[in-house]
């Protein structure tokens, strides 16, 4: 039996985050069957408050429960994809036009660019797919919310699980290295309006290419949630 805190809460909220680290970092794929007896053991937890982890991330709709089959990495529908897209347009425009130029996020944002940079010229596409997620994550930081932070952390995990169905990832995060780059460089000039301007085409764009590729891909694979 392995000894745990006594803080319950803590503990479980802890190996959840972790969990929702590795969907964001594609380290997991979606309908991916996730052992129990495995997990715990990496994780160094119980059996009992790994199923209370896994309560707690089927809730936020990362991962679902089949009955006498386990507990599976979940897969987004189209209609989640959509919403996703909706709260990124809402919440990652007003934070970028309403920003403090200076505000300290802004470092976050250019090492989110230069990793995904450096993971471009190595080939390491799902490494670029990483350093994208890190740059949103960061846009979301100029709000100065740690709700917003939170919450924003969890879209990200499902956005990753959306990807993670998507076989081409040169095709889907390439584009996004220079448009990354280009709305940076706005925010520096201090130019905040127009780079959430371009931010909202950008998500415009993305939603349209992951919603085509995924809807063939559900089609010929027989995918649903």
């Amino acid at each position: 039996m392995k000894s745990e805190p006594t803080n319950h809460q803590t503990l479980n909220d802890r190996m959840a985050e972790l969990i929702r680290q590795k969907i964001v970092h594609g380290e997991f794929s979606p309908g991916q069957r996730l052992s129990e007896a495995a997990l715990s053991e990496s994780l160094d937890i119980s059996r009992n408050t790994l199923r209370e982890v896994f309560r707690l991330l089927t809730k936020e709709g990362l991962l679902t429960h089949a009955p006498n089959r386990g507990v599976f990495v979940a897969i987004p529908s189209i209609a989640s994809i959509i919403d996703i897209y909706r709260v990124r347009r809402l919440i990652e425009c007003q934070a970028l036009a309403q920003a403090y130029p200076r505000h300290p996020a802004k470092k976050h944002l250019r090492q989110a660019v230069e990793m995904a940079q450096c993971c471009r010229d190595a080939g390491d596409w799902q490494g670029v797919g990483t350093a994208n997620m890190e740059f949103h994550m960061a846009v979301v930081e100029l709000a100065d919310s740690e709700r917003l932070n939170v919450m924003f952390s969890h879209v990200l995990a499902e956005l990753r699980l959306a990807f993670g169905l998507l076989n081409d990832p040169e095709f889907l995060h390439m584009p996004y290295v220079e448009m990354n780059l280009n709305i940076l460089e706005l925010f520096e000039a201090g130019k905040l309006q127009q780079a959430a301007t371009a931010l909202n085409e950008y998500l415009v764009h993305s939603e349209r290419i992951v919603l085509a590729v995924y809807a063939r891909r559900i089609t010929d694979s027989g995918l649903s949630r």
